[in-house]
């Protein structure tokens, strides 16, 4: 099997996995436990704190360990919202994530006006729509760093200039953008900002929301004061430490892993152009991560699609991994003003660093195989 679905989740690193090992095996004390096992967690933890902070340019006091970016998502999202005035009105692009756009509704339901962003056909930000959320007065704005379908990127110290000057508050979802680019919590002006290890060659099940501490924030869950009194419940401890070694892998590695991305996407991009001439590439002109390709053939339907590549022994996805199953069209490109019946079409490819030339040149053999196939049944019909 070529695995090209590398923003639904990547393969745990080997490294990442003989760290977390002997945590499992031996040094499986509570961090919150005074005695020599205990502490020798508790050390650990911090460690992974500050690994995962180096990562994105934040203070490790900043980082509070979840079970994932959907929770950090929630964490944020119903926690700040909670410590608002009642129906104090709420905002976010019409292209996020459902781990950010269901707890939204949620908070629609218990009183808050949530105002849309809307984007562009190339599926950024419209300056405009985001003013007029903050005019609307705004107190809690969502804007992700980089789709996880289109893999468009969203400028969001820009984003952040306009929120904080209105007075508001930015929470980001950076979990497909963290480990494929420079991320600088700090100086992107952002209030919060979500991630997951499982993006970046970590283990499932872990994820971390950064936190600027001048915001109030409830708690999700309330316990025994873990990870300061803002996530109660025994720390994750094995898979907490699988993070921080692929955080420090992430950093380290950045810069090649995202050359080795770009150079794949661009040979993608330049088969189908010169192969598969009617492929069309989703927010082709806009900035995107380096190994993302949202795709369509028209006529072929993206779930057909995706199975005949599968039995190929290619694996892709129709969109979001957490959508699939739906027979809806992408959300994100209902925002983007695409075609319903284009958009039905559409595939993601999303590479990584285990993939080659080979793979690449192997999928746009199936793609081409699959437009000619199309094109001789259009012929005959």
């Amino acid at each position: 099997m070529i695995y090209l679905d590398h923003n639904a989740t990547t393969p745990v690193d080997a490294r990442v996995l003989e760290a977390m090992l002997p945590w499992l095996r031996t040094g499986w004390g509570n961090p919150s436990s005074v005695h020599t096992l205990g502490r020798r967690a508790r050390a650990a933890l911090e460690q992974a704190r500050e690994q995962v902070a180096a990562l994105v340019g934040a203070h490790p006091s900043q980082v509070i360990f979840t079970s994932g970016g959907t929770e950090a998502n929630n964490m944020a999202l119903k926690g700040v919202a909670a410590r608002l005035p009642a129906r104090a009105p709420l905002a976010a692009s019409a292209v996020e994530h459902a781990s950010v756009q269901q707890p939204l509704l949620a908070l629609a339901r218990s009183g808050h006006p949530v105002a849309e962003i809307g984007v562009s056909p190339q599926g950024q930000i419209e300056r405009d729509a985001l003013e007029e959320a903050l005019r609307g007065g705004a107190r809690l704005v969502s804007v992700m760093w980089a789709n996880n379908e289109t893999g468009i990127i969203h400028d969001i110290p820009r984003v952040a200039e306009h929120v904080r000057e209105a007075g508001a508050f930015l929470h980001t979802d950076a979990v497909q953008a963290c480990g494929k680019l420079a991320l600088d919590f700090a100086a992107s002006g952002a209030h919060l900002m979500s991630l997951s290890a499982h993006k970046l060659n970590g283990p499932k099940g872990v994820g971390a929301l950064l936190w600027d501490k001048s915001v109030d924030m409830e708690p999700l869950l309330h316990g025994g004061g873990q990870e300061k009194g803002l996530r109660g419940g025994t720390e994750n401890l094995a898979s907490i430490i699988g993070f921080g070694v692929a955080a420090e892998l992430a950093q380290s590695e950045l810069a090649q892993r995202a050359q080795h991305a770009l150079t794949l996407r661009r040979r993608l991009e330049q088969g189908l152009a010169q192969r598969v001439g009617e492929a069309v590439i989703f927010g082709a002109g806009a900035e995107r991560l380096p190994n993302t390709v949202f795709l369509a053939l028209p006529g072929i339907e993206g779930e057909s699609l995706l199975l005949e590549l599968d039995r190929q022994g290619l694996a892709v996805s129709s969109g979001a991994a957490c959508g699939s199953g739906y027979s809806e069209p992408s959300h994100v490109l209902r925002a983007m003003g695409v075609d319903i019946e284009l958009a039905h079409c559409a595939v993601r490819i999303s590479l990584g660093a285990g993939n080659t030339a080979g793979d690449v040149d192997a999928l746009i053999d199936a793609l081409q195989a699959q437009a000619a196939c199309m094109q001789r049944m259009a012929s005959a019909w």
